[in-house]
């Protein structure tokens, strides 16, 4: 067996057990930290609640602010924990889309071209919903796999259905 082989295979081993983790590390983080500013903060959504997509514009804004506050509080808890993962990416992957659609997309294009200037990280008048769309892209992965085995769900799923 060569070195690459051997230096490879053991990235393999490694990966089956850690692969997922920097990605539930990061949006733990990203998601928590917002949880945490909505927490502390004033419920700014009363200003674009018409902009939310349907079902949640039809919901006070007041209860809106408390759902995405929550979510961004516990979901990201319990994917730290790797605990119910597929269902917290799922429901981050929501509080995400609301946000694209209600803040970060842009409120006027006419073309390709002008939509994909929005991919930005600052708002120049053109949206911008470029993190959030990597929140999304790095989100897929844990809804589609689940966390892996550094995880209270593999604990759980060999402990009880083994």
């Amino acid at each position: 067996m060569t070195t690459l082989t051997r230096t490879l295979t053991t990235f393999d081993q490694f990966g089956t057990w850690s692969a997922d983790l920097p990605l539930r590390l990061f949006l733990a983080w990203e998601f928590f930290e917002s949880g945490l500013e909505k927490f502390g903060g004033n419920n700014w959504f009363a200003d674009l609640q018409s902009s939310f997509p349907f079902p949640f514009n039809l919901l006070p804004a007041e209860l809106n602010w408390q759902l995405s506050m929550w979510a961004e509080l516990i979901l990201p808890l319990l994917l730290l924990l790797g605990l119910g993962t597929r269902l917290a990416s799922l429901g981050l992957m929501v509080v995400t889309v609301v946000a694209i659609a209600a803040v970060h997309w842009p409120a006027h294009w006419s073309s390709l071209a002008e939509l994909a200037q929005g991919y930005a990280i600052t708002d120049q008048g053109f949206g911008n919903y470029k993190l959030p769309l990597i929140y999304l892209v790095a989100l897929l992965p844990l809804l589609l796999k689940g966390a892996g085995r550094l995880s209270l769900d593999h604990w759980l799923k060999a402990r009880f259905y083994s």
